[in-house]
């Protein structure tokens, strides 16, 4: 039996490790980082990997043999990004976070802002670079969503509480009242 080439087992195991990431991933970005330096792209990094991003540079044909076979892989407009220098920024637990660290990142300079956003996936759809950062980025996070839920779980309960302390709290400002008006006569 003959050994694989050491070069082609290792773009296969590239291969399978990007197809995992886009299948575990609830969002990617796709960026080129053409002109940012070496120090932004660390503290870019680093920002990614607080909040449990995982970003990595990818070969453009390796992600579309791993995704060959996917609808993703058959859009268009996904394939179109696939051109020069790409990394990816895939996250795991909420789909906007890596949209907001970029977005925020691009906000921080000049320098900075060379970093260019190809585009956005969402559950199979495609954002193009300006709906990554004005709607992807913009989407509450998980903790955002669970306050909101709350206060839409809470909000009748306090209604009813207020509705029944009601009647006792205008009893007591009558009777306050009435205390008040003796008081001065």
């Amino acid at each position: 039996m003959a050994t694989l080439n050491p070069v082609i087992a290792k773009k296969a195991e590239s291969v399978t490790a990007i197809k995992e990431r886009f299948d575990r991933a609830v969002s990617a970005v796709l960026l080129d980082f053409r002109g940012v330096d070496v120090e932004n792209i660390t503290a870019l990094r680093d920002k990614f990997r607080a909040k449990g991003i995982e970003y990595s540079v990818v070969k453009n044909t390796l992600v579309r043999r791993a995704l060959a076979e996917t609808s993703l892989g058959q859009n268009d407009e996904f394939k179109a990004q696939l051109k020069g220098p790409t990394a990816v920024a895939w996250s795991y637990e909420d789909p906007s976070t890596a949209a907001k660290i970029i977005k925020d990142f691009r906000k921080e300079g000049p320098e900075q802002e060379k970093l260019e956003i190809k585009c956005g996936v969402l559950s199979d759809e495609v954002f193009a670079a300006v709906r990554v950062e004005n709607e992807l980025a913009t989407l509450p996070s998980k903790d955002e969503m669970r306050a909101m839920l709350l206060a839409q779980l809470n909000a009748p309960m306090e209604s009813l509480v207020r509705q029944l302390t009601a009647p006792a709290q205008n009893f007591a400002y009558a009777l306050d009242a009435k205390v008040r008006q003796e008081g001065e006569g």
